[in-house]
């Protein structure tokens, strides 16, 4: 089974996506850190349900890694923007056995957090980005769990894909989660929260 973990926004910097989210949804985020391997750094929002919000950008002071990046950031260029939805599993091995499109298992570090993530070769996901990336914790860590509450709780994930019946199917059975919600529709995203100032919208 999947399950949801986070949402990851792109930008060209660190602090336009730190400015876009915290403009939209009325609070701050948490520094995160640098991810050595992608040469990528982040900034995190902690929601409720043990979800979070992580805002993710080229680190200028990284060294460029002789592959591509995940999450196409090596292409990302414009506002910031939800490009990627991110699902954990308890065994990562089986779950891209199921879905070999999403990638080979990555061995992964920030800090003293260790994960490994399905990266495909060329750092971008099936369906444009509009099928999940695949991941597993080491551990029984997780950043939400060091995040401050932030008073936002996701109450709507919206994937819209043209091919939104094809990328239902290849997820049915494996990820259930009432919030999710894929519908045809050019691609992208758009996710509702409930925030200390009411409802807020980020696509």
């Amino acid at each position: 089974m999947l399950e949801l973990d986070h949402l990851a926004i792109a930008a060209e910097t660190l602090e336009a996506g730190r400015v876009y989210v915290e403009d939209m949804l009325g609070v701050p985020l948490q520094p995160g850190g640098q991810h050595d391997y992608f040469g990528t750094h982040n900034a995190l929002l902690g929601l409720a349900d043990g979800l979070y919000l992580e805002v993710i950008a080229i680190d200028p002071d990284a060294s460029k890694p002789a592959y591509p990046r995940w999450f196409d950031l090596d292409r990302f260029d414009g506002a910031p923007r939800i490009t990627n939805w991110i699902c954990r599993s308890q065994d990562l091995d089986q779950a891209v056995a199921m879905h070999p499109g999403a990638g080979t298992p990555v061995a992964l570090e920030r800090g003293d957090l260790r994960w490994r993530m399905a990266v495909p070769s060329d750092g971008i996901l099936p369906m444009g980005g509009g099928f999940p990336a695949l991941m597993q914790w080491s551990g029984q860590d997780h950043p939400a769990k060091r995040l401050s509450p932030s008073g936002c709780r996701l109450t709507r994930l919206t994937v819209t894909h043209p091919e939104a019946d094809a990328l239902r199917d290849q997820l049915a059975g494996h990820l259930v989660d009432h919030r999710i919600v894929i519908e045809v529709g050019a691609p992208g995203f758009e996710t509702d929260f409930e925030t200390p100032s009411g409802r807020r919208v980020l696509r």
